[in-house]
């Protein structure tokens, strides 16, 4: 009788360990913290496979994926899927094939840029506190365009959606490699690409969060969400953006 007992509260007490793994999320699906240690040698400097983003099947739980990713989110819906994605970054990711995505830290690896063949550098925190990024910086062997832009939700991003879609696209179209960075890497710089994919690609807004997360967590602020929200609109309007 005795040893039953203990096989009962040894049953017991497993099965609180597995539920509490459950609820609490420990589990291998649990979120994983966001990472902005300084990466070693080998995960800043080698080269990333080519990458593709596929959007298909993206919302299992929706009916109709395509239609989901075509209509224009609400800044509560739109949030709620950046809070969706794995919260885990390094100092830079390829987010579309030849665009990279990252910190400062990265911005300031000239070695590390070199070896990943960067051709091009867009600096979203041009003139701010910590990011060196200039012409004399880099040199006459990449290209520099600086955003000045601060990360706040009052601060006006939209003038520079189309000049910072154009520079990474006549880049990309040249054979180059783009490097897209502002302090963090996950507001300024990120709205920035989200822009270019609508602008260049055709996607819709949610499909360009959706192909984005696929490789890197970002968190653009309220200000400059609503502010992809109204290109995502204009974009729809004219027709122009599908989703693929």
């Amino acid at each position: 009788m005795r040893e039953v007992e203990l096989l009962l509260k040894q049953n017991h007490s497993k099965g609180n360990r597995q539920q509490g793994d459950l609820v609490l999320g420990t589990g291998q699906n649990s979120l994983r913290p966001l990472n902005l240690k300084m990466s070693d040698r080998e995960s800043i400097t080698a080269a990333v496979s080519k990458v593709g983003c596929n959007t298909q099947n993206l919302d299992p739980e929706q009916e109709d994926p395509e239609k989901n990713l075509c209509k224009i989110p609400s800044l509560q819906e739109l949030e709620e899927v950046l809070h969706s994605a794995p919260r885990s970054c390094r100092h830079g990711d390829e987010v579309w094939p030849n665009l990279y995505l990252g910190d400062m830290f990265m911005s300031h690896d000239k070695l590390g840029l070199w070896q990943l063949s960067i051709t091009h550098v867009l600096n979203a925190s041009h003139g701010k506190l910590c990011c060196k990024g200039s012409d004399d910086f880099y040199g006459t062997t990449v290209k520099y365009y600086g955003v000045p832009a601060n990360d706040l939700p009052t601060f006006d991003l939209s003038p520079f959606f189309y000049p910072a879609a154009e520079f990474i696209h006549q880049a990309l179209t040249s054979g180059g490699k783009v490097f897209v960075h502002c302090a963090v890497g996950v507001s300024r710089s990120a709205a920035l690409v989200l822009a270019y994919l609508m602008i260049h690609h055709h996607l819709t807004l949610l499909s360009s969060v959706r192909c984005v997360q696929q490789k890197r967590w970002i968190f653009p602020n309220r200000g400059f969400l609503r502010q992809l929200i109204a290109l995502d609109q204009k974009l729809q309007e004219k027709g122009l953006n599908e989703p693929k």
